[in-house]
């Protein structure tokens, strides 16, 4: 159920790389309902959203997504000039996007690459593809959190 998630989720077959078979999962007390995805070594991996059932990205699952699927795939691609800023987990605003995956839609999880497609951080697209492209204020991504060096 969870890799069918990830497939729906990110639009392409990649539930059974991104989440392996030696994971944990943890279950809420009060619903029952599975919350957490962990590593084999406990480490956090994807948060499951009580309100929709999608997953929320972390550290390692961005890593993951990353390495798995190759650009433009669920990427927003934003200029160098920004990068030391959304690895400290600051927001990218719309004039500071570049590219972005045109099969993204609002509210959809995001990994944010510079030019070279490093990884810098990941987080929620608030805009539509056409509108982050377009518009030149606004908040485009909501970053959750950045990655230091590009690979954890």
């Amino acid at each position: 159920m969870l890799r069918a998630i990830a497939n729906y989720q990110f639009r392409t077959n990649i539930g059974n790389e991104l989440i392996p078979s030696d994971v944990y999962v943890k279950v809420s007390k009060s619903t029952g309902k599975i919350r957490e995805v962990l590593t084999n070594n406990r480490g956090l991996l994807l948060v499951l959203r009580a309100s929709d059932y999608m997953f929320n990205l972390t550290k390692l699952s961005a890593i993951r997504l990353h390495k798995l699927l190759k650009p433009p795939k669920n990427r927003v691609i934003v200029v160098n000039e920004v990068s030391e800023f959304i690895r400290e987990g600051r927001n990218v605003f719309a004039r500071h996007v570049i590219a972005i995956d045109e099969d993204l839609r609002a509210n959809d999880e995001v990994i944010v690459v510079n030019e070279d497609d490093e990884l810098l951080g990941y987080g929620r697209l608030k805009l539509s593809p056409l509108e982050t492209m377009f518009f030149t204020r606004g908040l485009a991504v909501l970053v959750r959190g950045g990655v230091k060096n590009g690979n954890g």
